[in-house]
Protein backbone atom coordinates (compact mmCIF):
# COMPACT_ATOMS: atom_id res chain seq x y z
CA UNK A 1 0.00 0.00 0.00
CA UNK A 2 1.20 3.17 -0.78
CA UNK A 3 1.48 6.13 1.74
CA UNK A 4 3.94 8.25 3.57
CA UNK A 5 3.58 9.01 7.44
CA UNK A 6 6.44 9.70 9.76
CA UNK A 7 6.85 6.37 11.81
CA UNK A 8 4.14 2.73 11.48
CA UNK A 9 5.64 2.01 14.93
CA UNK A 10 3.12 5.04 16.35
CA UNK A 11 0.05 2.99 15.19
CA UNK A 12 -0.73 1.54 18.92
CA UNK A 13 -0.84 4.60 20.24
CA UNK A 14 -2.86 5.95 17.45
CA UNK A 15 -5.46 3.47 17.85
CA UNK A 16 -6.16 4.08 21.31
CA UNK A 17 -6.57 7.53 20.81
CA UNK A 18 -8.91 7.21 18.17
CA UNK A 19 -11.10 4.42 20.21
CA UNK A 20 -11.52 7.37 23.14
CA UNK A 21 -12.26 9.93 20.82
CA UNK A 22 -14.94 7.56 19.21
CA UNK A 23 -16.68 7.09 22.39
CA UNK A 24 -18.03 10.72 21.94
CA UNK A 25 -19.01 10.45 18.28
CA UNK A 26 -22.32 8.67 19.04
CA UNK A 27 -24.11 10.60 15.61
CA UNK A 28 -21.08 9.10 13.64
CA UNK A 29 -21.17 5.71 15.09
CA UNK A 30 -24.94 5.74 14.28
CA UNK A 31 -24.21 6.11 10.34
CA UNK A 32 -21.17 3.77 10.59
CA UNK A 33 -23.13 0.84 11.91
CA UNK A 34 -25.84 1.97 9.14
CA UNK A 35 -23.25 2.09 5.98
CA UNK A 36 -21.75 -1.08 7.32
CA UNK A 37 -24.97 -3.09 6.58
CA UNK A 38 -25.91 -1.38 3.26
CA UNK A 39 -22.58 -0.36 1.64
CA UNK A 40 -24.32 2.90 0.08
CA UNK A 41 -20.75 4.03 -0.91
CA UNK A 42 -19.45 0.50 -2.59
CA UNK A 43 -17.14 1.05 -5.27
CA UNK A 44 -16.41 4.87 -4.61
CA UNK A 45 -13.09 6.67 -4.34
CA UNK A 46 -13.06 9.62 -2.16
CA UNK A 47 -10.18 11.59 -1.59
CA UNK A 48 -10.10 13.32 1.56
CA UNK A 49 -7.53 16.36 2.19
CA UNK A 50 -8.53 17.10 6.20
CA UNK A 51 -6.59 17.68 9.54
CA UNK A 52 -5.42 14.44 10.05
CA UNK A 53 -6.92 13.89 13.44
CA UNK A 54 -8.94 11.35 15.42
CA UNK A 55 -11.89 12.54 14.72
CA UNK A 56 -11.08 12.27 10.28
CA UNK A 57 -10.01 9.18 11.31
CA UNK A 58 -13.31 7.37 12.47
CA UNK A 59 -14.19 9.46 9.67
CA UNK A 60 -12.33 7.79 7.23
CA UNK A 61 -13.21 4.16 9.07
CA UNK A 62 -17.06 4.94 8.36
CA UNK A 63 -16.70 5.95 4.89
CA UNK A 64 -14.59 2.46 4.43
CA UNK A 65 -17.46 1.11 6.25
CA UNK A 66 -19.78 2.13 3.76
CA UNK A 67 -17.66 0.44 1.17
CA UNK A 68 -15.52 3.35 0.44
CA UNK A 69 -11.70 3.22 -1.04
CA UNK A 70 -10.67 6.35 0.67
CA UNK A 71 -7.20 8.65 0.58
CA UNK A 72 -6.18 10.59 3.58
CA UNK A 73 -3.60 13.30 3.37
CA UNK A 74 -3.20 16.46 5.62
CA UNK A 75 -4.92 20.02 4.92
CA UNK A 76 -2.31 21.65 7.28
CA UNK A 77 1.62 21.55 7.74
CA UNK A 78 1.36 21.17 11.48
CA UNK A 79 -2.15 19.96 12.29
CA UNK A 80 -1.14 16.32 11.46
CA UNK A 81 -1.39 13.96 14.46
CA UNK A 82 1.17 11.54 13.45
CA UNK A 83 0.06 8.47 15.77
CA UNK A 84 -3.23 9.14 14.31
CA UNK A 85 -1.81 8.49 10.40
CA UNK A 86 0.22 5.42 11.53
CA UNK A 87 -2.96 3.85 12.69
CA UNK A 88 -4.46 4.31 9.74
CA UNK A 89 -2.24 3.02 7.64
CA UNK A 90 -1.54 0.17 9.94
CA UNK A 91 -4.61 -0.60 11.34
CA UNK A 92 -7.35 -0.15 8.84
CA UNK A 93 -5.05 -0.15 5.36
CA UNK A 94 -6.32 3.46 4.66
CA UNK A 95 -3.25 5.45 2.59
CA UNK A 96 -2.11 8.41 4.29
CA UNK A 97 -0.06 10.94 3.30
CA UNK A 98 0.85 13.46 6.08
CA UNK A 99 3.49 13.71 8.86
CA UNK A 100 3.79 16.94 11.34
CA UNK A 101 5.66 19.90 10.07
CA UNK A 102 6.08 18.58 6.46
CA UNK A 103 7.83 21.50 4.04
CA UNK A 104 5.24 23.37 1.38
CA UNK A 105 6.40 20.92 -1.20
CA UNK A 106 5.96 17.60 0.58
CA UNK A 107 2.41 18.99 1.58
CA UNK A 108 1.00 19.38 -2.24
CA UNK A 109 3.00 15.97 -3.12
CA UNK A 110 0.99 14.32 -0.26
CA UNK A 111 -2.24 16.15 -2.22
CA UNK A 112 -0.89 15.09 -5.35
CA UNK A 113 -0.78 11.53 -3.76
CA UNK A 114 -3.87 11.21 -2.81
CA UNK A 115 -5.51 12.19 -5.91
CA UNK A 116 -3.61 9.57 -7.35
CA UNK A 117 -6.22 6.73 -7.54
CA UNK A 118 -8.69 9.09 -9.72
CA UNK A 119 -11.50 9.89 -7.27
CA UNK A 120 -15.01 10.21 -7.78
CA UNK A 121 -15.38 12.30 -4.92
CA UNK A 122 -12.90 14.85 -3.58
CA UNK A 123 -13.30 16.01 0.20
CA UNK A 124 -12.12 19.32 1.82
CA UNK A 125 -11.02 21.92 4.23
CA UNK A 126 -9.49 24.97 2.99
CA UNK A 127 -9.65 23.73 -0.83
CA UNK A 128 -6.14 23.13 -1.91
CA UNK A 129 -7.16 19.64 -2.80
CA UNK A 130 -9.89 21.20 -5.29
CA UNK A 131 -8.09 23.72 -6.47
CA UNK A 132 -4.72 21.46 -7.36
CA UNK A 133 -7.34 19.43 -8.97
CA UNK A 134 -8.47 22.41 -11.22
CA UNK A 135 -5.24 23.68 -11.65
CA UNK A 136 -2.75 20.43 -11.92
CA UNK A 137 -5.08 17.78 -12.53
CA UNK A 138 -7.68 18.75 -14.92
CA UNK A 139 -7.90 15.07 -16.11
CA UNK A 140 -9.69 13.99 -13.25
CA UNK A 141 -12.65 16.40 -13.69
CA UNK A 142 -14.48 14.19 -16.12
CA UNK A 143 -14.54 11.20 -13.36
CA UNK A 144 -15.32 13.66 -10.40
CA UNK A 145 -19.24 13.52 -9.26
CA UNK A 146 -18.95 16.26 -6.41
CA UNK A 147 -16.94 17.33 -3.56
CA UNK A 148 -17.60 18.63 0.28
CA UNK A 149 -15.89 21.66 1.81
CA UNK A 150 -15.84 22.01 6.14
CA UNK A 151 -14.46 25.25 6.52
CA UNK A 152 -15.19 28.49 5.98
CA UNK A 153 -12.03 29.45 4.19
CA UNK A 154 -12.63 27.00 1.71
CA UNK A 155 -16.30 27.99 1.08
CA UNK A 156 -15.33 31.13 0.17
CA UNK A 157 -12.48 30.04 -1.89
CA UNK A 158 -15.27 27.58 -3.76
CA UNK A 159 -17.61 30.66 -3.85
CA UNK A 160 -15.80 32.46 -5.96
CA UNK A 161 -14.55 29.72 -8.29
CA UNK A 162 -18.24 29.00 -8.93
CA UNK A 163 -19.04 33.00 -9.37
CA UNK A 164 -15.98 33.32 -11.91
CA UNK A 165 -17.61 29.76 -13.90
CA UNK A 166 -13.95 27.91 -12.74
CA UNK A 167 -15.47 25.21 -10.46
CA UNK A 168 -16.06 22.21 -12.76
CA UNK A 169 -18.26 20.03 -10.19
CA UNK A 170 -21.00 20.54 -7.31
CA UNK A 171 -19.31 21.18 -4.03
CA UNK A 172 -21.59 20.47 -0.51
CA UNK A 173 -20.77 23.60 1.59
CA UNK A 174 -20.26 21.28 4.94
CA UNK A 175 -19.51 24.52 7.17
CA UNK A 176 -22.59 25.89 6.37
CA UNK A 177 -24.69 23.22 8.16
CA UNK A 178 -26.28 24.73 11.39
CA UNK A 179 -25.30 21.60 12.88
CA UNK A 180 -21.82 22.37 11.69
CA UNK A 181 -20.99 25.89 11.87
CA UNK A 182 -23.24 26.64 15.61
CA UNK A 183 -21.01 24.32 17.25
CA UNK A 184 -18.38 22.95 15.47
CA UNK A 185 -16.71 27.06 15.04
CA UNK A 186 -18.21 28.44 17.97
CA UNK A 187 -18.07 25.89 21.05
CA UNK A 188 -15.03 23.70 18.95
CA UNK A 189 -13.00 26.69 17.73
CA UNK A 190 -13.47 28.73 21.53
CA UNK A 191 -12.76 25.89 22.88
CA UNK A 192 -9.58 24.21 21.33
CA UNK A 193 -8.11 27.82 20.62
CA UNK A 194 -7.67 28.96 23.95
CA UNK A 195 -6.41 25.33 24.80
CA UNK A 196 -3.51 25.72 21.99
CA UNK A 197 -2.82 29.40 23.39
CA UNK A 198 -2.18 28.01 26.92
CA UNK A 199 -0.39 24.80 25.71
CA UNK A 200 1.93 27.28 23.99
CA UNK A 201 2.66 29.63 26.63
CA UNK A 202 1.80 28.36 29.85
CA UNK A 203 0.32 32.03 30.47
CA UNK A 204 -2.80 33.28 32.46
CA UNK A 205 -5.95 34.42 30.71
CA UNK A 206 -7.06 36.21 33.60
CA UNK A 207 -6.42 39.87 33.91
CA UNK A 208 -5.08 40.35 30.21
CA UNK A 209 -5.90 42.29 27.34
CA UNK A 210 -7.51 39.30 24.45
CA UNK A 211 -7.68 40.98 20.89
CA UNK A 212 -10.55 38.86 19.11
CA UNK A 213 -9.87 39.62 15.06
CA UNK A 214 -13.34 39.00 13.52
CA UNK A 215 -16.61 38.02 14.98
CA UNK A 216 -17.88 35.53 12.64
CA UNK A 217 -18.80 32.02 14.38
CA UNK A 218 -15.21 31.06 15.35
CA UNK A 219 -14.19 34.93 16.47
CA UNK A 220 -17.59 34.87 18.54
CA UNK A 221 -16.45 31.54 20.56
CA UNK A 222 -13.17 32.46 21.05
CA UNK A 223 -14.25 35.52 22.55
CA UNK A 224 -16.90 33.95 24.92
CA UNK A 225 -14.15 31.45 26.08
CA UNK A 226 -11.46 34.34 26.86
CA UNK A 227 -14.12 36.32 28.61
CA UNK A 228 -14.97 33.16 30.59
CA UNK A 229 -11.35 32.24 31.97
CA UNK A 230 -11.07 36.52 32.91
CA UNK A 231 -10.17 38.23 30.06
CA UNK A 232 -10.98 41.64 28.63
CA UNK A 233 -11.56 41.03 25.35
CA UNK A 234 -11.77 43.49 22.56
CA UNK A 235 -13.12 42.81 19.58
CA UNK A 236 -11.91 43.83 16.00
CA UNK A 237 -14.18 44.12 12.58
CA UNK A 238 -14.39 45.20 9.26
CA UNK A 239 -18.49 44.35 9.10
CA UNK A 240 -20.85 46.82 10.53
CA UNK A 241 -23.34 44.08 11.41
CA UNK A 242 -20.95 42.05 13.21
CA UNK A 243 -18.70 44.76 14.72
CA UNK A 244 -22.53 45.97 16.40
CA UNK A 245 -23.65 42.40 17.67
CA UNK A 246 -20.09 42.08 19.42
CA UNK A 247 -20.95 45.95 21.13
CA UNK A 248 -24.42 44.17 22.06
CA UNK A 249 -23.08 41.15 23.23
CA UNK A 250 -20.87 42.89 25.84
CA UNK A 251 -17.35 43.46 23.65
CA UNK A 252 -15.48 46.57 23.32
CA UNK A 253 -14.70 47.07 19.81
CA UNK A 254 -12.37 48.87 18.26
CA UNK A 255 -9.86 49.12 15.00
CA UNK A 256 -7.18 46.76 14.99
CA UNK A 257 -4.67 49.44 15.29
CA UNK A 258 -6.00 51.12 18.38
CA UNK A 259 -6.39 47.35 19.79
CA UNK A 260 -2.95 46.66 18.81
CA UNK A 261 -1.40 49.24 21.28
CA UNK A 262 -3.03 47.22 24.16
CA UNK A 263 -3.26 43.53 23.57
CA UNK A 264 -1.43 41.15 25.58
CA UNK A 265 -3.34 37.99 23.46
CA UNK A 266 -4.11 38.57 19.64
CA UNK A 267 -6.41 35.66 18.17
CA UNK A 268 -7.23 36.50 13.87
CA UNK A 269 -10.11 34.33 12.84
CA UNK A 270 -11.18 36.35 9.42
CA UNK A 271 -10.19 33.97 6.76
CA UNK A 272 -8.58 36.86 4.82
CA UNK A 273 -5.22 37.76 4.64
CA UNK A 274 -2.75 40.67 6.40
CA UNK A 275 -5.00 41.22 9.43
CA UNK A 276 -2.30 42.03 11.85
CA UNK A 277 0.29 43.82 9.46
CA UNK A 278 3.44 45.56 9.94
CA UNK A 279 2.42 49.00 11.26
CA UNK A 280 0.51 46.52 13.89
CA UNK A 281 3.34 44.80 14.97
CA UNK A 282 5.74 47.93 15.35
CA UNK A 283 3.03 49.47 18.04
CA UNK A 284 2.57 46.42 20.27
CA UNK A 285 3.55 46.28 23.51
CA UNK A 286 6.84 44.17 25.16
CA UNK A 287 5.76 40.53 25.67
CA UNK A 288 2.54 40.53 22.90
CA UNK A 289 1.16 37.00 21.92
CA UNK A 290 0.26 36.96 18.94
CA UNK A 291 -1.72 33.88 16.98
CA UNK A 292 -3.70 32.90 14.64
CA UNK A 293 -7.02 29.99 14.54
CA UNK A 294 -8.11 31.07 10.71
CA UNK A 295 -7.53 28.44 8.09
CA UNK A 296 -4.00 29.71 6.48
CA UNK A 297 -1.20 31.56 7.84
CA UNK A 298 -1.61 34.40 5.87
CA UNK A 299 -3.96 36.22 8.38
CA UNK A 300 -0.71 37.53 9.87
CA UNK A 301 1.93 39.30 8.06
CA UNK A 302 4.77 37.15 9.16
CA UNK A 303 7.38 38.50 6.28
CA UNK A 304 6.96 42.05 7.64
CA UNK A 305 7.92 40.85 10.80
CA UNK A 306 10.69 39.23 10.42
CA UNK A 307 11.80 42.41 8.68
CA UNK A 308 11.42 44.59 11.65
CA UNK A 309 13.34 42.37 13.83
CA UNK A 310 16.79 42.66 14.86
CA UNK A 311 16.76 38.79 15.60
CA UNK A 312 14.14 35.92 16.49
CA UNK A 313 14.54 32.42 17.91
CA UNK A 314 11.79 29.53 19.48
CA UNK A 315 11.89 29.96 23.00
CA UNK A 316 9.62 27.01 23.33
CA UNK A 317 7.67 24.68 21.56
CA UNK A 318 5.40 26.24 18.80
CA UNK A 319 6.45 30.07 20.08
CA UNK A 320 8.68 31.98 18.14
CA UNK A 321 10.29 34.80 20.01
CA UNK A 322 11.07 38.25 17.31
CA UNK A 323 13.06 40.68 18.80
CA UNK A 324 12.58 44.88 17.58
CA UNK A 325 15.15 47.06 17.49
CA UNK A 326 14.06 48.90 20.28
CA UNK A 327 14.51 45.88 22.66
CA UNK A 328 10.47 44.52 22.42
CA UNK A 329 9.79 41.18 21.99
CA UNK A 330 7.03 39.69 20.10
CA UNK A 331 5.31 35.74 20.11
CA UNK A 332 4.02 34.40 16.99
CA UNK A 333 2.52 30.71 18.27
CA UNK A 334 2.70 28.11 15.61
CA UNK A 335 3.81 29.28 12.74
CA UNK A 336 0.76 31.36 12.53
CA UNK A 337 -0.95 28.43 11.82
CA UNK A 338 -4.25 26.90 13.05
CA UNK A 339 -2.58 27.33 16.79
CA UNK A 340 -5.59 24.48 18.11
CA UNK A 341 -4.14 22.31 15.83
CA UNK A 342 -0.60 22.84 15.68
CA UNK A 343 0.17 23.59 19.15
CA UNK A 344 -3.15 21.33 20.39
CA UNK A 345 -5.25 18.75 19.39
CA UNK A 346 -8.25 20.70 17.57
CA UNK A 347 -11.63 20.51 18.46
CA UNK A 348 -12.85 18.33 21.19
CA UNK A 349 -14.35 14.69 19.61
CA UNK A 350 -18.50 15.28 20.75
CA UNK A 351 -18.46 18.42 18.39
CA UNK A 352 -16.47 17.12 15.33
CA UNK A 353 -19.31 13.95 15.63
CA UNK A 354 -21.83 16.56 14.41
CA UNK A 355 -19.33 17.91 11.32
CA UNK A 356 -18.40 14.29 10.40
CA UNK A 357 -21.86 13.54 9.85
CA UNK A 358 -22.67 16.05 7.61
CA UNK A 359 -19.20 14.78 5.35
CA UNK A 360 -20.47 11.34 5.31
CA UNK A 361 -24.41 11.95 4.73
CA UNK A 362 -23.66 14.61 2.18
CA UNK A 363 -21.30 12.29 0.40
CA UNK A 364 -23.85 9.74 0.69
CA UNK A 365 -25.90 12.56 -0.92
CA UNK A 366 -23.76 12.98 -3.70
CA UNK A 367 -23.27 9.38 -5.13
CA UNK A 368 -27.57 9.74 -5.13
CA UNK A 369 -27.80 13.28 -6.39
CA UNK A 370 -24.25 14.22 -7.37
CA UNK A 371 -25.10 14.26 -11.54
CA UNK A 372 -28.57 16.33 -10.78
CA UNK A 373 -26.26 19.29 -9.37
CA UNK A 374 -25.23 22.27 -11.01
CA UNK A 375 -21.66 23.15 -10.55
CA UNK A 376 -21.99 25.39 -7.71
CA UNK A 377 -21.66 25.51 -4.15
CA UNK A 378 -24.95 24.11 -2.61
CA UNK A 379 -26.25 23.48 0.83
CA UNK A 380 -26.00 20.43 2.86
CA UNK A 381 -30.28 19.55 2.64
CA UNK A 382 -32.12 20.54 5.49
CA UNK A 383 -33.31 17.08 6.30
CA UNK A 384 -29.53 15.82 6.92
CA UNK A 385 -28.69 18.59 9.28
CA UNK A 386 -32.05 18.49 11.34
CA UNK A 387 -31.78 14.57 11.00
CA UNK A 388 -28.02 14.98 12.70
CA UNK A 389 -29.54 17.41 15.52
CA UNK A 390 -31.99 14.78 16.50
CA UNK A 391 -29.68 11.65 16.32
CA UNK A 392 -27.49 14.01 18.69
CA UNK A 393 -30.04 14.94 21.39
CA UNK A 394 -30.94 11.26 21.28
CA UNK A 395 -27.24 10.31 22.24
CA UNK A 396 -27.63 13.14 25.54
CA UNK A 397 -30.57 11.38 26.35
CA UNK A 398 -32.53 14.94 25.58
CA UNK A 399 -36.36 14.58 24.07
CA UNK A 400 -37.80 17.71 22.44
CA UNK A 401 -41.80 18.72 21.61
CA UNK A 402 -44.04 17.85 18.36
CA UNK A 403 -45.96 20.38 16.60
CA UNK A 404 -49.62 19.21 17.29
CA UNK A 405 -51.97 18.96 13.86
CA UNK A 406 -53.47 22.26 15.28
CA UNK A 407 -50.07 24.38 14.99
CA UNK A 408 -48.53 22.48 12.21
CA UNK A 409 -51.84 23.88 10.54
CA UNK A 410 -51.30 27.87 12.07
CA UNK A 411 -48.16 27.65 10.55
CA UNK A 412 -49.16 26.48 6.97
CA UNK A 413 -52.29 29.18 6.99
CA UNK A 414 -52.86 32.54 5.99
CA UNK A 415 -56.26 32.89 7.43
CA UNK A 416 -55.41 32.34 11.03
CA UNK A 417 -54.32 35.08 12.95
CA UNK A 418 -55.75 36.70 16.03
Amino acid sequence: MDYHIKDPALAEQGKLRIEWAAQSMRVLKTIKERFATEKPLKGLKISACLHVTTETAYLMQTLKAGGAEVRLCASNPLSTQDDVAASLVVHDDIPVFAIKGEDRDTYYRHIHQALAHEPHITMDDGADLVTTVHTDKKDLLSGIIGGTEETTTGVIRLRSMAEKGVLAYPIIAVNDADTKHLFDNRYGTGQSTIDGIIRATNRLIAGSVFVVCGYGWCGRGVAMRARGMGARVIVTEVNPIRALEAVMDGFEVMPIMEAARVGDFFCTLTGNTSVIRKEHFEVMKDGAIVSNSGHFNVELDLESLASIAKSRRTIRPFVEEFTLSDGRRIYVLAEGRLVNLAAAEGHPSSVMDMSFANQALSVEYLVKKGSSLSKSVHPVPKEIDENIAMIKLSSMNIRIDSLTEEQVKYLSSWELGT
